[in-house]
């Protein structure tokens, strides 16, 4: 027997299938939750926009207007696309949700003349982002700085630099343009893409939330001065994977001016550089922590792993593990003594301040370089809890470079006379050494003097489990 439904009942029945229909067909009316970007983007082609890709006419126009179209709307990512060609530009500026697709056969080329690029120096890049946020560079391109167009005189020891300093617009020899900049962004994201030839500096992240790179190559001439791979500048959770880097200066390095570094991972590299393979500093204000380096091939470096430490900024909750390094001596004008390890924090300057460095692991390290591991704290800034284990140590001299220095450089005590050993040491509270095997090249043996060389007022701490050292 059916039951009657009474007239009010039956009312609120229909109006709450009404309110279910509703937010089935409308679901943004009826929820607050943030959507995720769109995985089909929406795409532009600069074409559309004028641009020739001929090399020789600026795109800038047509480019920046490409960006300008792109949907403001927080749930799209938008792609600028560059088919084949070469697009010749002047800085080019990235908003929030817009990705540059440089597709294969394609280069962003950068202008070599100063009114190609702001007045303000800060913003001297062939692309920059700033204040943005879900940000990136893709396609399988190039990304080109145009950077032989900078060099003054070809050296082969280091080429001679154009500086822009006579101007006004920045100080000192360094005053070229960058090649790709992030300044103060969210969610940035570089991949499968070539960066080549920068005038300065290649990739620089500043003061980042979050950062993703991956499948990158960089190229910079061997033998120009300050064309760094990776600048990671004040910035925060970031991932470096399966990058390809041979440049002339430091390939991979985190700075602090500003304000801390935290959780930077970098895995799964390949460098080549004259200068420093992975290097954090020389800027060093704030503090270093957490950071991992894991699986990377250092080859023909001046410098495999080290740590600049120079204005007062602490280091800590640092692991470098699963690294073969080969090192070897280039021009003294560069900075590095051919050292597969080099672990220093001093004062910049007389009114520097002293940082320390501590916990610090190297673990399943192999090196074969011209010269030995260099370990230096400072009086007030002392190197605490370093550990070494599953480390294989050979060394001989193959380039005739001399040696018998130790580099303290930049400032510190720059220079100094000191005979070579495998491991130097001094200031430092807290050693462990574990599994260590350090071999010599027979015919060489005269140019080393020892395998430890500490003197016992400055070290506290030290512990050897299973270290070897022979001749081979």
């Amino acid at each position: 027997m059916a039951i009657p439904v009474r007239p009010l009942l039956l009312q609120l029945l229909l109006l709450t299938l009404l309110l279910i229909s509703i937010h089935q067909s409308h679901p943004a009316i009826a929820s607050t939750t943030h959507l995720p970007l769109s995985k089909y983007p929406h795409s532009l082609s600069v074409a559309d926009f004028g641009a020739i890709g001929d090399g020789l006419h600026y795109d800038t126009v047509a480019i920046q207007s490409a960006i300008k179209a792109c949907p403001t709307s927080h749930h799209t990512q938008c792609h600028v696309t560059f088919p084949p060609g070469t697009y010749l530009t002047k800085t080019l500026f990235l908003k929030s949700g817009v990705v540059l697709d440089i597709k294969e056969n394609a280069t962003l080329l950068g202008g070599t003349k100063m009114e190609d690029y702001p007045k303000e120096s800060r913003e001297w890049y062939v692309v920059v982002a700033e204040n943005a946020s879900d940000v990136g560079i893709t396609g399988g391109g190039v990304v080109d700085g145009h950077g032989l167009g900078f060099v003054k005189r070809f050296n082969m020891r280091k080429n001679v630099m154009v500086s822009w300093n006579t101007t006004g617009a920045c100080l000192g020899d360094e005053c070229r343009p960058r090649l790709v900049g992030f300044l103060d962004c969210k969610n940035v994201r570089v991949w499968n893409i070539t960066l080549t030839e920068p005038a300065y500096w290649c990739l620089h992240i500043v003061r980042c939330e979050s950062t993703s790179i991956h499948d990158v190559s960089i190229y910079g001439n061997f033998n120009t001065p300050n064309n760094d791979g990776i600048d990671i500048e004040d910035s925060n959770n970031t991932v470096i994977t399966r990058c390809h880097i041979d440049t002339g200066d430091d390939a991979i390095c985190p700075k602090t001016y500003t304000g801390p570094l935290y959780n930077l991972t970098v895995t799964n590299c390949w460098i080549r550089t004259k200068s420093s393979a992975i290097k954090l500093g020389s800027a060093s204000s704030f503090d270093f922590k957490g950071l991992i380096f894991d699986n990377i091939t250092i080859v023909q470096s001046h410098r495999g792993l080290g740590f600049q430490i120079r204005d007062g900024g602490n280091v800590s909750d640092i692991t470098f593990s699963n690294i073969n390094i080969s090192t070897r001596y280039y021009d003294p004008s560069w900075w590095g003594r051919a050292e597969p390890i080099y672990v220093t924090t001093c004062p910049r300057d007389s009114s520097a301040k002293e940082g320390s460095i501590s916990n610090v692991v190297f673990i399943n390290i192999t090196a074969n370089s011209e010269n030995g591991v260099f370990l230096s704290g400072s009086r007030h800034g002392l190197l605490n809890n370093l550990r070494f284990i599953n480390v294989n140590l050979t060394y001989r001299r193959w380039t005739s470079y001399s040696g018998g220095l130790i580099d303290y450089r930049p400032g510190c005590q720059g220079l100094v006379n000191h005979s070579t050993a495998g491991i130097i040491m001094e200031h430092i509270e807290g050693l462990e050494v574990e599994n260590v095997d350090m071999r010599w090249s027979d015919h060489q043996s005269g140019r080393w003097n020892n395998p430890l060389d500490f003197k016992s007022s400055t070290i506290n701490n030290i512990s050897l489990f299973n270290f070897h050292s022979s001749l081979y």
